[in-house]
């Protein structure tokens, strides 16, 4: 039996070997190439992954493709390792929804590399060919996929619209061509070209495989581009590379928001992040001001939720700098601008117009709205040294600040040396779970100079 099995073991391993091996093949192994063992760890099934890296490893289900071109690219990412770790840094924003959809659809995890190869994982990447966003939908098959795309917003950059519509069509090209490697030439290269190319191949008595296809470059190095990138991220240790933690929880939620306009800016305020942060994962708005009438699905990251709907609850004031203007046939720009106390230039980029358009159609613009405040202040800062006192007003509006806060019922406190959450608990007259709960801690640790956000007015000595 022992000797069967031994047998039996070299025949595998030799007709593999001969599977692989074809001169004429372009894709055919060089005189080095990364094997499966080179490149994988050895997994530990009985634990749970360690974070979103081991996860999405032990989904890879694609067949590695080896060949010059294969190593070729594994070669160029290694040698670049500060653009690998810059694309890794982004995708750990998006990777856990996208892996959490690939295995509730029961697809490969390789796809959740495909971004690398599309965009670099920006959300904003934008090509020659007029496609738009991580998975790069061009404006027809994006709207073929039910992405909206009008003056507004462009879905193409939603996070998870996107994945939606991306994993719909990679998962029809699989059952249209019953292979992943075919599949992929179609998703850069299209399936009617991909199809063509298997027709011409047929008909001249050639295989119609995919290694065997003529294609255009960029297709032609496209799925070695992502096995590439596979091989480095099954052994990242192996070609020096160190990617970032991505811990395997959710990074961003859904928040819904009312029925009322907010300027984007406003929005990153009060989720307290930079408008960069804030635009990452909600890249799909197009104008600075979202539309209450849309009823639009806000994404924040897990840990703003709470920030974001205490400030939101505690503002005071409008929500939106803006108004919508509907301009007549033949208006001009120049006097539309005047009109609302805005420059020309801000007019047109605001609106997204071209500086040889010079008269109006009959369109929706954004203007300035009257009486908007030109900054906020949120709940959770503290009121400047020299600020009006309640009740006294001061050129700079510093009342208006004094006023939300004493609303807001909520005050910052700078961490000193010595402080515990029990000892502030008890100085700012509250508890040491209301404290985490505001400032979303997962432990009692205190960094000096962190900022906590205390609740109530009351200080005990």
């Amino acid at each position: 039996m022992n000797c069967l099995r031994l047998f039996i073991l070299l025949l595998v391993a030799v007709l593999a070997g001969c599977a692989t091996h074809n001169t004429q093949n372009p894709y055919a192994p060089a005189k080095k190439t990364y094997t499966a063992a080179e490149t994988s760890r050895t997994i530990d099934l009985t634990h749970p992954p360690r974070d979103m890296w081991d996860r999405i490893r032990r989904g890879f289900a694609i067949p590695n493709l080896h060949g010059e071109l294969t190593e070729r690219w594994t070669s160029y990412y290694a040698s670049h390792p500060e653009s690998v770790l810059l694309m890794s840094q982004r995708a750990g924003k998006y990777l856990y929804y996208i892996v959490d959809e690939l295995d509730r659809r029961g697809l490969p995890t390789e796809l959740a590399l495909l971004p690398f190869v599309e965009s670099a994982y920006n959300p904003t990447a934008y090509s020659r060919a007029h496609a738009s966003g991580l998975w790069q939908f061009i404006p027809s098959t994006g709207k073929h996929y039910n992405l909206e795309q009008d003056w507004w917003r462009d879905q193409r950059r939603d996070p998870i619209a996107s994945t939606n519509a991306a994993l719909d069509y990679l998962s029809y090209l699989y059952d249209f061509q019953g292979d992943w490697y075919l599949a992929l030439a179609s998703y850069n290269w299209g399936e009617g070209s991909v199809k063509r190319a298997m027709e011409k191949n047929a008909k001249v008595g050639q295989p119609a495989d995919y290694a065997a296809l003529n294609m255009p470059d960029e297709t032609r190095n496209y799925v070695p581009k992502l096995q590439a990138i596979k091989n480095i991220i099954a052994n990242p240790k192996k070609f020096g590379i160190t990617l970032p933690e991505v811990s395997n929880t959710p990074y961003f939620t859904t928040v819904q928001k009312r029925d009322i306009d907010i300027d984007i800016e406003v929005a990153a305020k009060l989720a307290e992040m930079s408008v960069e942060e804030f635009k990452l994962l909600n890249a799909s708005f197009n104008r600075p001001i979202i539309l209450g009438e849309h009823k639009p699905t806000l994404l924040l990251p897990t840990n703003r939720v709470d920030i974001f709907n205490a400030n939101l609850q505690a503002y005071q004031g409008r929500l939106s700098s803006w108004d919508t203007y509907r301009s007549k046939k033949g208006e001009s720009y120049a006097a539309i601008a005047k009109q609302h106390g805005i420059s020309l230039g801000r007019l047109r980029a605001v609106n997204g117009l071209s500086k040889k358009q010079s008269r109006a159609v009959a369109q929706t613009l954004l203007v300035p709205a009257k009486g908007a405040r030109g900054s906020i202040q949120l709940a959770s800062l503290e009121v400047p040294k020299g600020a009006a006192t309640p009740g006294r007003g001061s050129a700079d509006g510093s009342k208006d600040i004094v006023v939300l806060q004493r609303k807001a019922n909520v005050r910052t406190h700078t961490v000193k040396g010595g402080d515990t959450l029990y000892s502030l608990a008890k100085r700012y007259n509250t508890s040491v779970n209301e404290l985490r709960k505001l400032n979303n801690l997962k432990n009692d640790r205190l960094a000096k100079g962190k900022r906590l956000r205390v609740p109530g007015t009351s200080i005990r000595g």
